[in-house]
């Protein structure tokens, strides 16, 4: 996101006060709120690129999520849509493998493994908290 410059060289700055308080430009200050709330977004990286203090803009997001009458979820990862599939029980005490490859480059195994330990296996993976590139 490209945003013009404002007074002192600070994006959306529209004015300051003798006592340090910011008045932002309420279209850049919407657009700014807007890409916090794309899924997987780092508020405090994104606050931190605009010259805006992250907590600033954290109160931003919950202001406007209370207008609007959103609550943001807690304790949920950000992790976009799986990328894997459902398992299938298996009734037999067959000995499973599964092969996972993460976004990372990452490759991991689990080999000669019951149907209870690939379960687990897949429910931690599934917790993932990888950011979409």
């Amino acid at each position: 996101m490209t945003l013009d410059s404002g007074i002192s060289g600070r994006p959306g700055v529209v004015s300051i006060s003798r006592n340090g308080k910011r008045r932002y430009d309420p279209i850049w200050k919407e657009r700014l709120i807007a890409a916090a709330l794309e899924p997987g977004v780092s508020i405090a990286r994104l606050a931190l690129e605009h010259g805006v203090n992250a907590n600033q803009l954290r109160n931003w997001v919950k202001v406007l999520r209370d207008r609007q009458g959103v609550r943001a979820p807690k304790n949920v990862p950000a992790c976009g849509p799986s990328a894997f599939v459902p398992v299938v029980e298996v009734t037999s005490p067959a000995r499973l493998q599964l092969k996972a490859s993460l976004r990372n480059g990452v490759l991991l195994e689990l080999a000669n493994a019951d149907a209870h330990a690939l379960s687990v296996f897949i429910e931690v993976l599934g917790r993932c908290n990888v950011p979409a590139r």
